[in-house]
């Protein structure tokens, strides 16, 4: 007679949900690549110019941008056109990936309901969207540099470090805004209005200079205000920023990794009851 053998799940040797998520996540990290490929082919399908429509649209907004204020507002910054397009591209990486993982949480919800996935890998495969786009990016920043005669310095080698930061910042902050689009489905287009706000309250189009004193205070509370400082200064002045933007940006990114992954696990044995 053929035995059969049982076996039993003990709950209670179960790790933290934050460990086990992103364990199951390097499970899954096939998925993650076919949802970035998916996103990429998706967005450039039905496009003419297809991918190189990632390098144009920021060249293009940086063209009007640098019209508007340098002209008409007679903002005198050593090679404008460069300092307004590298904190747009920050800018566009930041806003795309955060606002990306909760849309992909929300439309995401019968797939959850069906199968077992881990559900950080939205927020992840958005991260990963927004890399590509970003790298893409940087082609035309690189180009404009050079022809406006900015020579290009090995500080910029410094990038590497603010783009694993500001993806570890983007990526907690997502993980939060999902968590909580899951019960307020609202929470996306409200967030799309605080980008807004967000934006024109960071120093991308304008520099702080023109800020008087007694609010420069709001810039250092601002977390994407170091992430574009630590991203400009080794392209426009060839140097490597000092700890008193690497501190914070680093506090900033770890911190908000930390505290969106334990809240966005705390709560995700809910999420297909949820959605």
């Amino acid at each position: 007679m053929k035995k059969f053998s049982m076996t039993f799940y003990d709950s209670s040797s179960a790790g933290h949900p934050f460990v086990e998520e992103f364990q199951a996540l390097k499970a899954y990290r096939g998925l993650v690549v076919q949802f970035v490929a998916r996103a990429i082919k998706t967005r450039y399908k039905r496009s003419m110019l297809g991918v190189m429509w990632t390098m144009l649209n920021p060249l293009l907004t940086m063209i009007v941008l640098t019209v508007v204020f340098s002209q008409l507002f007679r903002i005198q910054i050593e090679n404008f056109p460069i300092y307004v397009l590298s904190g747009q591209l920050v800018w566009i990486f930041f806003s795309t990936t955060t606002s990306g993982a909760m849309g992909e949480m929300l439309w995401s919800g019968e797939l959850i309901k069906r199968i077992y996935v881990p559900k950080s890998v939205f927020a992840v495969a958005a991260i990963g969207t927004g890399l590509v786009n970003f790298i893409l990016s940087l082609l035309p920043l690189l180009l404009i540099a050079l022809v406006l005669g900015n020579p290009l310095r090995l500080a910029i080698l410094s990038w590497v470090v603010v783009i694993i930061l500001l993806s570890f910042f983007s990526l907690g902050l997502g993980l939060l805004l999902s968590t909580a689009t899951v019960y307020f489905a609202d929470m996306l287009p409200v967030y799309n209005v605080l980008l807004t706000i967000w934006l024109y309250a960071t120093p991308i189009i304008y520099p702080l200079e023109i800020v008087p004193q007694q609010w420069h205070w709001l810039f250092r509370i601002n977390p994407i205000y170091y992430f574009v400082e630590a991203f400009r200064e080794p392209l426009l002045s060839g140097s490597i920023p000092g700890w008193d933007i690497w501190l914070p940006a680093t506090a900033f990114a770890l911190g908000t990794f930390l505290i969106g992954g334990l809240v966005f696990t705390s709560k995700s044995s809910e999420y297909a009851y949820r959605l």
